[in-house]
C-alpha cells in the first residue's frame, strides 16, 4: 500500500484512516488515503565470477544464468513490473536501477548477455550488502550463482526479511564426480591455485562426490532455515521443467496462506 495523499474525513469513512496530526492542525478530521500498488519491482542478481565459466556440457554456469535471467527480463516487459539488475564478481560490477519499459528491460539483457567482468572472484556478501543499500522498496530478488563463496548467511539472513529472496543455484554435472582419466591439474578458475590430482585413486573420487555431493545437498536447506525459496538448475537439464514447477507449488501455497 502507497500513501497517496490527506483528504477531508468523510462519513462512512474508516476511522482508524484518521491523520491525528494533520487533524489537530486544521481544526478538522482529515484521513491518510492510500491505493494499492499492483506493479513488482524485480531485481535480477547474477554471479558473473570466473567460477561462472566452467561447463561440461552445452552451457557453462554463466550461459545458463544468463539464459534464465532474461527469461525474467521478457516476463517484466510482459507485466509490466519494474526490473533492475546488479552484476557482481568479487565486487559490484554494474547496477541499473529497476524501471519499467521495454527499451530499460532489453538494455538489461544485453549487459546480462555480454558484459565482461573485471573481476574474477566471489563476493555473495558484497553484493547482497549493496542490493540491501540501493533497493529500499520491498522487491522480488532472482539471485543466480553457484554460491561457492566464503561465509555470507548474516547478510542473506538480512536480504530475506528485507525481500522476496529466491536462490537459484546453478550447478554442473561434472562437478559433483570426478572421473577416472588418472592424473590431472585442476585450477581454480577465480584464484588461479594450480592441484595436481590422481583421479585414478578411487578413494579420491569417493571422498570428493561424498564431500560436494553434501555441499549441494546442504545448500537448499540453509536457504529454507531464513525463509528463501530455491530453485535449483544444473547445466545439463531444461530449465523450464524446474520454473514450473517452482511457481505453481508458490501459487498454491498463497492461496492456501
Amino acid at each position: 500500500m502507497n500513501f497517496e495523499e490527506v483528504r477531508e474525513y468523510q462519513p462512512g469513512d474508516d476511522v482508524r484512516a484518521i491523520d491525528w496530526n494533520v487533524t489537530a492542525r486544521m481544526g478538522d478530521a482529515f484521513i491518510k488515503k492510500f491505493t494499492e500498488e499492483r506493479e513488482l519491482t524485480v531485481m535480477l542478481v547474477v554471479d558473473v565470477s570466473a567460477s561462472g565459466e566452467f561447463g561440461s556440457v552445452h552451457l557453462s554456469k554463466r550461459e545458463l544464468a544468463a539464459e534464465v535471467a532474461c527469461v525474467f527480463a521478457f516476463s517484466a516487459i510482459k507485466n509490466n513490473d519494474k526490473v533492475g539488475c546488479i552484476l557482481f564478481s568479487d565486487h559490484v560490477e554494474l547496477f541499473i536501477p529497476p524501471a519499467k519499459g521495454r527499451s530499460h528491460s532489453l538494455r538489461i539483457i544485453r549487459e546480462i548477455l555480454f558484459f565482461e567482468p573485471k573481476g574474477r572472484g566471489t563476493d555473495l556478501a558484497g553484493a547482497l550488502e549493496f542490493l540491501n543499500r540501493v533497493t529500499s522498496r520491498r522487491a522480488v530478488v532472482l539471485m543466480l550463482s553457484d554460491f561457492q563463496a566464503p561465509d555470507y548467511a548474516k547478510q542473506l539472513r538480512v536480504t530475506a526479511r528485507r525481500h522476496d529472496l529466491v536462490a537459484m543455484p546453478i550447478a554442473d554435472p561434472r562437478e559433483l564426480e570426478l572421473p577416472d582419466v588418472g592424473k590431472i591439474v585442476f585450477e581454480d578458475a577465480e584464484t588461479g591455485e594450480r592441484l595436481l590430482v590422481n583421479t585414478s585413486d578411487r578413494r579420491t573420487r569417493v571422498r570428493y562426490a561424498t564431500e560436494v555431493g553434501g555441499w549441494h545437498s546442504d545448500l537448499p536447506s540453509g536457504f529454507r532455515r531464513f525463509g528463501i525459496d530455491t530453485i535449483g538448475l544444473q547445466t545439463n537439464q531444461d530449465y523450464v521443467p524446474a520454473l514450473r514447477r517452482f511457481f505453481s507449488t508458490r501459487e498454491h501455497r498463497l492461496s492456501m496462506a
